[in-house]
């Protein structure tokens, strides 16, 4: 049999998860596929460019679902089981923290339950929540065409959070109204959310002396806003994926200029339903 476990695009709350505010993150139909014959091979060919370039799309986590996943399938758990579910997320977490010398686990959460994930640590545990994104809520995704390096970011964010304690406010401010929003379902109120988080990604990134919002970044997004939508780094930001999120998809105009600037959009849509068993490998 072959396991499923499907990648993510961060929408909101990056960096601020890791200081108690909530993310929302939405699992995408891009997948880490293994056998559970064996459960170490995983293809993440779905995940990369035609060149072999990562797309940001949070492979590495999907890769560990889909062999934790192959594992449990293996030894005749079902994982559609919640207690099953939990037991793969707290498994992949601890490894995928150990790899990557910390994170947040989100990609990890969006790998196991699917959908559209409010997530959220208190200490050690992580608050995982399945919510939909707001009704007429329009998503899109393109491909910077560079890969970036999380951890450098990272560590100029803690380098600037060591000298000024308040550095991340703004950006947790905001995604706690972007979480609201999608609590209550106000779509526009969403969207709204996220241009201002992708505002206050920007001049995180100035003060952390860190490329969070690359300049092609920075010129979609004032593109978007006068279309009323939001384009943001999805995640960590310095490169890989940004995100179109409006109440209309973007332009022929944006799309345009998007690709002008060597961004190519990607085909995907939001992943209901986690890490499962391909229905068709039975």
């Amino acid at each position: 049999m072959k396991v499923l476990a499907p990648g993510k695009l961060v929408l909101t709350g990056a960096y601020a998860v890791l200081e108690g505010a909530p993310a929302v993150v939405a699992a995408i139909d891009r997948y880490a596929v293994a056998d559970t014959g064996e459960p170490e091979r995983v293809d993440t060919s779905s995940m990369r460019d035609e060149g072999g370039r990562k797309l940001g799309l949070g492979s590495s986590a999907a890769w560990r679902v889909a062999a934790e996943g192959a594992r449990e399938a293996a030894g005749g758990a079902d994982l559609r089981d919640v207690a099953v579910r939990a037991r793969i997320f707290d498994a992949v977490r601890a490894a995928h923290a150990r790899d990557q010398g910390g994170g947040s686990g989100v990609d990890v959460a969006a790998a196991v339950h699917g959908g559209v994930v409010r997530y959220v640590l208190d200490g050690a545990r992580a608050n995982a929540r399945r919510a939909p994104l707001p009704q007429g809520v329009e998503l899109a995704a393109f491909f910077s065409g560079e890969s970036a390096r999380t951890s450098d970011l990272r560590a100029r964010v803690e380098a600037l959070k060591a000298r000024d304690r308040h550095a991340l406010a703004r950006l947790c401010d905001v995604a706690l109204e972007a979480d609201a929003a999608v609590v209550s379902g106000a779509a526009l109120d969403f969207v709204r959310a996220a241009r201002a988080f992708g505002a206050a990604l920007a001049r995180l990134g100035e003060s952390a002396d860190a490329p969070i919002v690359p300049p092609a970044f920075s010129e979609l997004a004032s593109l978007a806003a006068r279309d009323g939508g939001a384009f943001l780094p999805s995640g960590a930001g310095g490169g890989d994926v940004g995100v179109w999120l409006s109440l209309a998809p973007p332009p022929v105009s944006f799309v345009a200029r998007a690709r002008s600037l060597a961004m190519r959009p990607l085909s995907l849509c939001i992943d209901p339903d986690g890490v499962r068993v391909d229905s068709t490998s039975r």
